[in-house]
């Protein structure tokens, strides 16, 4: 295969299909303390939101250096890659993409190009997995790269948050709204689209759900649609009882997210990741 797609642990796509298609993910650091974990590899995502509530500090994340970047892209080369395209989680949210950007300028052995999904979640995953069928029909990263262009407006992701504390300990929220949130039941719907963050906040559980179900109809019909959880399966059986008349019968893809996500989420979160049609 001449062009092999790179992308990280953010990106949530079911290992069958990184298998299938020979994708490369590159783990993110969780850092609890002075204890460092590989996401996806070093805990289960089970075990990380059962203890998530009890660390004793909050965890940070951290992006692996440009040398393990490097390290991969020659690999690939090694492996007979005359290009890579290394697709990641949205320059506006990790440094991920100008780590890779540094360690694509030092690759020598093969050409690298890092494309910014502007995006997270299956967002970035939807847009590796459609590179990676286009890569293995043997289309050029510029045939590749022009789809996802195409891809990235038609992208949105949308997810309810069972609590502020988490976003409190990220830094995300101060404590005065956090302990508000709680008091007031608000809970925090967070939209990302295009590279951009947005949120608004509503009040009851019941209330958030249906307003995602209102979102979700907002952006069809769509090609693809995910659920997306943090630990909440119970959320996730209610949003799909709400939105059963938009979801596909058969074959709706379920994601847990990674824990680099939900260092920020928390455990609860839930919501949808869509790509809409092209008209």
């Amino acid at each position: 295969m001449p062009v092999r797609i790179v992308t990280d642990s953010t990106c949530d796509l079911p290992a069958e299909v990184i298998a299938r298609y020979g994708i490369c993910v590159l783990p993110l650091y969780i850092h609890v303390g002075k204890q460092s974990f590989l996401d996806g590899v070093d805990m289960t995502r089970d075990e990380f939101y059962n203890r998530l509530p009890t660390f004793s500090a909050h965890p940070t994340t951290a992006v692996p250096s440009p040398q393990k970047f490097r390290l991969v892209y020659e690999t690939l080369a090694k492996e007979g890659a005359s290009d890579v395209l290394s697709i990641h989680v949205s320059a506006g949210l990790s440094g991920v993409v100008a780590v890779a950007q540094a360690a694509a300028r030092e690759t020598a052995s093969t050409r690298v190009t890092v494309f910014d999904s502007r995006q997270l979640s299956l967002g970035t995953g939807f847009l590796v997995e459609t590179a990676a069928k286009l890569a293995a029909a043997g289309h050029s990263v510029g045939e590749i790269t022009a789809v996802l262009s195409a891809q990235i407006p038609c992208t949105h992701v949308f997810a309810v948050l069972d609590t502020m504390e988490f976003l409190r300990r990220s830094g995300r929220v101060n404590q005065l709204m956090a302990s508000l949130g709680t008091l007031l039941q608000i809970k925090p719907i967070m939209s990302v689209y295009d590279g951009q963050v947005s949120a608004e906040r509503v009040r009851t559980h019941e209330r958030a759900l249906t307003r995602l179900v209102e979102m979700l109809h907002g952006v069809g019909p769509f090609e693809r649609v995910a659920l997306v959880h943090a630990a909440a399966p119970k959320r996730v059986a209610e949003l799909r009882a709400k939105a059963a008349a938009l979801l596909p019968v058969d074959n709706l893809l379920v994601a847990d997210v990674t824990p680099v996500i939900g260092v920020h989420t928390g455990p609860g979160a839930a919501g949808f990741v869509v790509v809409a049609a092209r008209a």
